[in-house]
């Protein structure tokens, strides 16, 4: 009689729980970014007035904007170093191990970010809030490794766009609801307990995790390769990230170039919308920035699917960088409704996200996927955390009693410009490389992974070494043996 973990449901049900890790991080995430005036605004507003519905004056923490990019850029550096030791532990010592860990992290990072507000005006603020941001960041880029490994896992050569996809959505949920509900909440409870709100969501990680670990662990002993999965990490050496291809390395870097262009950008969304275009409060405004989140949210499944029975994943990361040239020259020059813009941004970012990261397993040996995973990042944040230094920079340092100049934000597009036209370089050459060593990325993947399945699940149940490809690259085991 076939175990549980032998049939399509288990996965999914694994999938669903997996989602569920980073949802409450996510939405703390890009809190910052919905509350960017009370996060820069003064200490205290004695004289304030209301002109057509908006405060001349917010009062808040009195951060410059150095101070508030800060907040994203040690977020950024955090992963950066924290990930690629995570990865390394996480395929020595297993998933069980990470998502506890990361998913703790995650709470106590989160908590102590909302205990440093409440130091408004003394010199504790800012290390208090920043060691929070340290240790949520160390959290959440780790916790994503893990997501990641367990999704690979489970749906290597199955629904893996569409998992991964799904996982997205499920963060990006968050991330959504954050840009709707967060300023509400901030209005009707204070900053301080809108933040310590975002701590309680990470509670739902954690418990996520203690769920999604248990099944794990039996479905991987129902499907007899627990003992085959520990004897593969047992021979884990950090020195094996030299074997990594020059396909990864160039996958990274595309991914690297790519988020350089959102996540900085969104960070400063709705001040920017603010500053830029007339008519929009701050509500208004977090909204408009928060529909490049909508439009992943919404399309990332469909992607996913697409993706999986289409492939051609190279091409599409080609196509991702190309069609999001055109967002940041929209913003930067011309006065074209921002809406139509973040929500341009959200499709490019569906697609890539669904091309992008799916493909890393595709190239790397499965006994590495955590390795690699953290590798790439932390190369992403090292490029996020210094995108919003430059970023900061190019903003000024001044409070936020006024607009900022609209001459510094253009400077701001065409940063987030050349970061997109880099990632098209980067892209047509893994293309080009890709090409080269047999097309792994632009096969039509539904079929060929179907084989690569059964022929190495029946290889692992006889103890037998895990196959190679074309290209000498480990093909990952899978879950599903009688399938």
């Amino acid at each position: 009689m076939a175990q549980p973990a032998e049939k399509d449901y288990y996965r999914f049900v694994v999938l669903f729980f997996n989602c569920l890790l980073t949802f409450g991080s996510y939405f703390c995430f890009d809190m910052p970014s919905v509350l960017q005036n009370q996060f820069q605004g003064n200490l205290t507003c004695p004289n304030a007035t209301v002109i057509n519905g908006t405060a001349d004056c917010v009062e808040g923490l009195g951060m410059t904007p150095q101070e508030y990019n800060l907040l994203y850029a040690i977020y950024a550096w955090t992963n950066a170093v924290v990930v690629i030791l995570a990865g390394f532990l996480i395929d020595k010592l297993g998933n069980r191990f990470g998502v506890f860990l990361f998913s703790f992290l995650c709470v106590l990072g989160s908590s102590l970010f909302a205990l440093g507000s409440h130091f408004k005006g003394s010199a504790y603020l800012l290390p208090l809030m920043l060691t929070g941001r340290l240790l949520f960041g160390s959290g959440n880029g780790s916790l994503t490794i893990v997501q990641n490994r367990i999704t690979a896992f489970w749906f290597k050569g199955k629904e893996l766009a569409l998992a991964f996809g799904l996982t997205l959505a499920f963060s990006r949920l968050g991330s959504v609801l954050n840009f709707f509900l967060t300023q509400r909440f901030e209005e009707r409870f204070g900053m301080q307990w809108t933040l310590w709100g975002g701590a309680i969501l990470c509670v739902l990680g954690f418990t996520s995790a203690i769920v999604v670990s248990s099944l794990d662990k039996v479905g991987m002993r129902q499907l007899g390769l627990e003992g085959v999965i520990q004897e593969e990490s047992r021979k884990v050496r950090i020195q094996d990230v030299k074997q990594l291809s020059l396909r990864y390395w160039l996958l990274v870097l595309t991914i690297m170039f790519f988020y350089n262009g959102i996540f900085p950008f969104i960070a400063d969304a709705s001040k920017f919308i603010q500053d830029k275009y007339d008519g929009y409060a701050q509500k208004e405004a977090a909204y408009i920035a928060g529909a490049v989140y909508d439009s992943s949210l919404v399309l990332s499944a469909s992607v996913g699917i697409l993706i999986d029975y289409v492939g051609l994943r190279g091409i599409f990361a080609v196509s991702c960088a190309v069609l999001t040239l055109p967002v940041f020259g929209l913003l930067a020059f011309t006065f074209v409704a921002p809406l139509v813009s973040t929500i341009w941004l959200g499709v490019t970012y569906s697609f890539a996200a669904a091309s992008m990261w799916p493909s890393i397993p595709l190239v790397v040996p499965q006994a590495t996927i955590g390795t690699a995973m953290g590798l790439a990042t932390s190369l992403q944040m090292i490029g996020i955390g210094i995108a919003n230094l430059v970023v900061g920079q190019i903003l000024g340092t001044k409070t936020s009693d006024t607009k900022i100049p609209l001459w510094r934000w253009q400077r701001m597009m065409v940063f987030m410009l050349a970061n997109t036209i880099a990632c098209i370089v980067t892209s047509v050459l893994l293309n080009i490389v890709d090409h080269r060593q047999g097309g792994t990325l632009n096969k039509l993947t539904k079929r060929s992974a179907q084989a690569e399945r059964e022929s190495d699940a029946a290889s692992l149940l006889r103890g037998e070494e895990v196959g190679s490809d074309d290209e000498g690259e480990a093909v990952p085991p899978s879950p599903s043996v009688n399938s």
